[in-house]
C-alpha cells in the first residue's frame, strides 16, 4: 500500500514492520513524532523516559533480553545518552537495537547546531542516513539487520527536513523475529577493565568489517550523469543536489555515513573531473576524503552553518537559482516568539522582572521569559543547568547574589536533569532559590506526558511523582507552592524565600493553558472609558493585549480569561 507519510512516521512504520517490541524515548524536536507514532501500535511497548540516558539504557536492556528495541532523541539529547552509548558499543547487542538521532540544522528549536555523525565515529557505531520517507522506512528495517549481523547498536540519523517532510511510502507487513534467548555471558556483558580491553579489538574489527560492507551495500549508490562534475552527498543535500543539477552531474549518494566506503569514493572520484562534497554543518565526509587522499571541494564553497536549500547550493556553486515566487510589497512586521495567552509562566516571570531578579534559566517554552517585555532570564545552556549553575553562582558571590538570584526549570526538565543539581544544593548548602515551573505537561515539544503528570504515553494512568515530597526528601525544609495567576501571593512568597537564609524550592503550579483538560474562562474586555492608556498591562507581553488609539484592546479569540492583567490595572479597565 502506498501513502504520503511524514519522515518520522515512516521511521516508526519501518520499526514496526521490522518487529520492534520495546521503545523508550525522551521527546525532542525534531525526533518526537517517531515515538508518538510507534505508540499507536498496540503490539509495541512504548514509553516516555525521564531522559535520553535512561531511554537508551532501557532499549539496551530490552535488546539484552532478546527483543528488538529502539530509542529516539534529538541531537542535544545524544549528549545526555553518550555515557551508555560508548560502552554499549563495546558490549554489543543480543536482539537488534536502533538509536534514532535527529539533528536540527538551522536551530529551529535547538540551542546549538550539532553534527551527530561525530558520535557515530567516536563511539564506533554504524550510522544510516535516509534522504526521504521511503528510505526512512527501509533504513529502519536494514538497521536491525545490521545490528544483529554485526553485534552492534545502529544509528539512524534524521534531520529536521527529512523528519518533518512527506513523501510517498510503500508499506509492508509486520514480521516479528523469534525472541533471542538471553544467556549469561560475563565476558561479553560486564565491561570491567579486563573484559573491555579484550572487546576493544573486536569493536575495531567490526568497524573494518562494516566499512567493507559499505563498499558494495545498496545503501550507497552512484547515479551517473555528466562526469565533468561529481557530487558526494547524503540526506537532504542529496535532494537539493538533484534538484539543482539533474543529469548535469554524477552523484555518489551515501546512505551509510559511517563507516564510509573508501574504495567506492576513490573509484567515483577517479571517474569524474571535479568532486564537490555537499553536506550540512561539519565537513565530515570532506575530511574523510582528505584523509584517504581524494581531492574535493566542500566548505571552501559552502557554509559550515545553517540549513542548506536548493537556491543556496545553486548560488554558491554558480548555478541559476529557482524563481522565488511572489512576495508582499510592504515590509511585514517581525512577529517575535511569545508565551501563549494565559501561559502560567507569564505571571511568575512578571514578578521576577518586577523584583529585578537575576534569573538563570533552562530548556523549555519558558525560555521565552528572556524576551521583551519580560526580559526575565539571563542564562540558558542545557537541560538542568539552571539548578547546578545557581549553586555555583551563589558559591562564587555569596550573599551578594543569594538575595536576588533564582533558577527556573520546568517540571519535565526537572525530572530530566534537575534532580542531581538540586541534590547538590541540598548536600553542599548554598542559599539558592529554585523555582519549578509545573505546568502539568511537557510543553515545548507538544504536550507529552512526564513522570509528574500521572499519565503514560498512551494517556493511561501511571505512576506520579509528588514534587513537594521529592524536594523535601532531598533535604529541602523550605518548599512552597504558588499559583502564578495570583500575582500578590507569588510576589510575597518569592520575597520570603529570597530573604530566607536557607536553600528553598518554589513550585509555581498551574496547568498549561493549551491543555485539553483546561477550560478557558470568558475573554476579558477593555473598557475604553476607564482605560488611561498607561500601558502597564503591556508589560506582561500577552499576545491577547494590544494598544489601539492609545487604549488597551483585548482580542477575544486569544484571551482565556486568566485575569493576570486585571491585577495590574489600577483603573479597573479590564473587565470579565
Amino acid at each position: 500500500m502506498k501513502q504520503l507519510m511524514l519522515g518520522n512516521a515512516a521511521v516508526a512504520r519501518g520499526l514496526y514492520e521490522a518487529g520492534c517490541s520495546v521503545v523508550s524515548s525522551y521527546p525532542g524536536t525534531p525526533s518526537t513524532e517517531i515515538t508518538e507514532e510507534l505508540a499507536k501500535f498496540d503490539e509495541v511497548y512504548s514509553e516516555w523516559a525521564p531522559n535520553e540516558k535512561v531511554a537508551m539504557e532501557v532499549a539496551f536492556g530490552a535488546s539484552l533480553a532478546g527483543k528488538r528495541s529502539f530509542c529516539a532523541m534529538k541531537h542535544v539529547g545524544l549528549n545526555v545518552a553518550a555515557d551508555p552509548l560508548f560502552t554499549i558499543s563495546y558490549i554489543g547487542v543480543n536482539a537488534g537495537m536502533v538509536i534514532a538521532v535527529a539533528d536540527d540544522a538551522g536551530m529551529h528549536s535547538s540551542q546549538n547546531e550539532q553534527d551527530s555523525r561525530h558520535y557515530a565515529k567516536a563511539s564506533k557505531v554504524p550510522m544510516l542516513e535516509p534522504s526521504d520517507s521511503q528510505e526512512a522506512l527501509e533504513f529502519a528495517k536494514t538497521a536491525y539487520e545490521l545490528s544483529e549481523a554485526y553485534d552492534t547498536p545502529v544509528f539512524l540519523k534524521m534531520c529536521t527536513r527529512i523528519a518533518h517532510s512527506q513523501s510517498i511510502v510503500e508499506t509492508g507487513e509486520r514480521v516479528v523475529p523469534p525472541v533471542k534467548p538471553y544467556e549469561k555471558n560475563i565476558q561479553k556483558n560486564v565491561m570491567m577493565p579486563a573484559n573491555a580491553k579484550k572487546k576493544h579489538p573486536l569493536v575495531e574489527k567490526r568497524i573494518r568489517d562494516l566499512a567493507e560492507y559499505a563498499e558494495t551495500s545498496a545503501l550507497n549508490r552512484i547515479e551517473w550523469g555528466d562526469k565533468k562534475l561529481g557530487i558526494i552527498t547524503s540526506s537532504t543535500c542529496y535532494q537539493y543536489a538533484k534538484e539543482v543539477y539533474g543529469e548535469e552531474a554524477s552523484i555518489l549518494k551515501l546512505g551509510m555515513v559511517w563507516p564510509l566506503p573508501q574504495n567506492l569514493i576513490r573509484s567515483f572520484a577517479d571517474q569524474v573531473e571535479k568532486v564537490i562534497v555537499i553536506e550540512e554543518l561539519d565537513p565530515f565526509i570532506e575530511e574523510f576524503c582528505d584523509t584517504i587522499g581524494v581531492e574535493v571541494h566542500g566548505k571552501d564553497l559552502l557554509p559550515m552553518e545553517d540549513e542548506f536549500s536548493q537556491n543556496l547550493i545553486a548560488s554558491r556553486l554558480g548555478k541559476k537559482e529557482a524563481e522565488q515566487g511572489l512576495s508582499l510589497e510592504e515590509n511585514m512586521p517581525v512577529r517575535p516568539p511569545v508565551m501563549c495567552a494565559g501561559c502560567p509562566h507569564r505571571g511568575m516571570f512578571y514578578i521576577l522582572s518586577k523584583n529585578k531578579c537575576r534569573v538563570l534559566g533552562d530548556i523549555g517554552c519558558y525560555t521565552l521569559g528572556a524576551v521583551a517585555p519580560l526580559n526575565a532570564m539571563e542564562m540558558n545552556a542545557c537541560m538542568g543547568a539552571s539548578i547546578s549553575s545557581i549553586h555555583g553562582f551563589n558559591k562564587a558571590l555569596g550573599e551578594e547574589s543569594e538575595k536576588n538570584t533564582v533558577a527556573v526549570i520546568g517540571d519535565s526538565t526537572f525530572m530530566h536533569s534537575g534532580m542531581t543539581g538540586l541534590a547538590n544544593i541540598a548536600y553542599n548548602q548554598s542559599n539558592s532559590t529554585v523555582i519549578i515551573l509545573d505546568n502539568s505537561i511537557t510543553g515545548m515539544t507538544g504536550h507529552q506526558q512526564n513522570p509528574t503528570t500521572g499519565y503514560n504515553i498512551k494517556g493511561d494512568p501511571a505512576g506520579k511523582i509528588d514534587l513537594e515530597a521529592l524536594c523535601k526528601a532531598m533535604g529541602f525544609e523550605r518548599v512552597r507552592v504558588v499559583d502564578p495567576y495570583d500575582l500578590a501571593q507569588t510576589d510575597e512568597v518569592l520575597k520570603e524565600e529570597l530573604a530566607a537564609p536557607a536553600p528553598s524550592v518554589i513550585i509555581s503550579r498551574r496547568p498549561c493553558a493549551l491543555l485539553k483538560t483546561v477550560k478557558p474562562k470568558p475573554a476579558l474586555k477593555a473598557d475604553p472609558d476607564k482605560c488611561k492608556g498607561c500601558k502597564k498591562c503591556m508589560k506582561l507581553g500577552c499576545p491577547a493585549i494590544s494598544i489601539k488609539e492609545k487604549k488597551a484592546v483585548i482580542d477575544p479569540t486569544l484571551c482565556v480569561g486568566c485575569g493576570v492583567c486585571q491585577q495590574l490595572c489600577a483603573f479597573g479597565a479590564l473587565e470579565a
